[in-house]
């Protein structure tokens, strides 16, 4: 599959603080919160947003509106996302579908949640979950791999970890290893929710949440928003941002296929073969043949809900041969040093995991990667290739029941550098610290349209 349609670009980003989950902050303020940064950071006004799609789980209906009505009331389509834990990339995805197909030359991705502290559940008691399928096919598969016991989710996940074990020799230690990491990485994300920097053998000594994982494997609940514009490479230009835009050279969305059910695998279940798919048609729309193009990539965020995903999310993506996920770890060729660096944020087990934001953090997170703008959690060496573009930037972000997505991000040859960029507009450079924002700021980005009253009753 190739490129088709325009060029399009992330030209603005934007994260607040992912934090615990106790109800201080609503949806609209969050989210209020990382537009208005992305805005500072393209220089733009909400006047040049032609398109809004915006993504959340836990939320009623048009709090996509409520959001951005702080930032102006311009008549434009907002269209509220929701697709499990993959939501806020899908929302960037239909952002980028746009203009990519012409229809638009600017439009922004927002997500934001205010979850419940615990274990994830349903608001709506009197029906079954839709991904009640998913669960009741697991646990079947226990019969195979061994019973096991937990909340459904890390449950889910951990079954295919056990798979995983079973089939190539992994084990317990592997995990401790990916999940140590990502702590270790979060302690330089001013953005995390935890910055501990767990120890193997803390995270060993964690309590047991299934028999394959323990506390410190699997990502909280949390809050948080994050937001991305997406425009074509005409806006770019014709707005000076050249030295800040970065390019998606490859995006795609996968769902489900029978192999879930059919194949009695509880790694198909969590979706390695949708996973697999759309990382391929990725790569392909940025011109590598089947399998290639993996060795190009320096830096990844993946959706380590649990870590064992991490571990099956390896093989998926083809970052090693088949089954060869756990060697990977050993080699330590996904940290600083290695052949990859794997989620420098600290991942969704440390930095958190608010289900509406976090597939637009992981966006954020790689975009200040290619920029060059990371702080203590640049990954060395990307911009190290003879044709001077760097390295590309890979995203992956799953939701059970179920959707995937995987982005491909990468500098643009057009890149110039010493121009004036976001780091000018926000006076500091938020891909190394965080701030909140000041009612000052929502000025400098608001449309020409915007309501007193609905602004009065922001918070920030």
């Amino acid at each position: 599959m190739s490129q088709q349609g325009k060029r399009t670009f992330i030209i603005g980003v934007g994260c607040t603080a992912f934090i615990k989950p106790r109800g201080q902050r609503t949806t609209e303020d969050m989210g209020l919160e990382a537009a208005t940064k992305a805005l500072l950071d393209a220089g733009l006004t909400y006047d040049l947003i032609e398109a809004a799609f915006v993504g959340y789980c836990y939320g009623d209906s048009t709090s996509g509106q409520r959001a951005l009505y702080n930032l102006g009331m311009t008549g434009i389509p907002i269209t509220n996302v929701n697709n499990n834990c993959s939501t806020g990339s899908t929302a960037l995805y239909q952002a980028n579908n746009l203009v990519k197909g012409g229809l638009v030359e600017c439009a922004l991705a927002l997500g934001f949640e205010r979850m419940a502290p615990g274990s994830l559940g349903t608001n709506w008691k009197d029906r079954e979950s839709p991904i009640i399928l998913f669960n009741k096919r697991t646990q079947e598969l226990e019969e195979d791999l061994g019973t096991n016991f937990g909340p459904g989710a890390p449950r889910m996940f951990a079954n295919a970890g056990q798979e995983y074990f079973d089939k190539y020799g992994a084990n317990i230690n592997h995990l401790a290893q990916i999940a140590s990491k990502n702590h270790k990485h979060s302690v330089n994300n001013p953005y995390s929710q935890f910055r501990s920097g767990w120890s193997v053998e803390e995270v060993l000594k964690a309590p047991k949440i299934c028999n394959q994982l323990t506390k410190f494997m699997c990502s909280p609940t949390s809050d948080g928003a994050a937001c991305n514009i997406v425009a074509s490479e005409e806006f770019v230009h014709a707005h000076g941002l050249e030295n800040q835009a970065v390019e998606i050279v490859g995006q795609a969305l996968t769902t489900d296929e029978p192999v879930a059910f059919e194949s009695r695998s509880a790694m198909e279940v969590v979706g390695f073969g949708m996973s697999q798919k759309c990382a391929d048609q990725a790569f392909s729309q940025a011109g590598f043949k089947a399998g290639e193009g993996r060795d190009q990539v320096g830096v990844v965020e993946l959706h380590d809900c649990f870590a064992s995903n991490e571990l099956v999310t390896y093989d998926a993506l083809r970052l090693c041969p088949p089954g060869e996920a756990h060697k990977l770890v050993e080699r330590g060729d996904n940290t600083y040093g290695g052949k990859y660096v794997v989620n420098p944020s600290g991942g969704l087990e440390a930095k958190g995991h608010p289900l509406g934001a976090t597939g637009l953090g992981m966006h954020f997170y790689i975009t200040m990667q290619l920029r060059n703008w990371a702080g203590p959690m640049q990954v060395p060496g990307l911009f190290d290739t003879p044709d001077k573009r760097g390295k590309y930037g890979l995203i992956h972000n799953i939701g059970i029941g179920g959707a995937v997505v995987v982005s491909l991000l990468r500098r643009p040859e057009f890149y110039k550098k010493g121009r004036p960029d976001g780091r000018d507009r926000l006076g500091y450079n938020h891909g190394r610290e965080f701030r909140p924002i000041q009612f000052s700021d929502v000025d400098k980005v608001k449309a020409r349209k915007a309501s007193k009253y609905v602004l009065s009753h922001a918070r920030l």
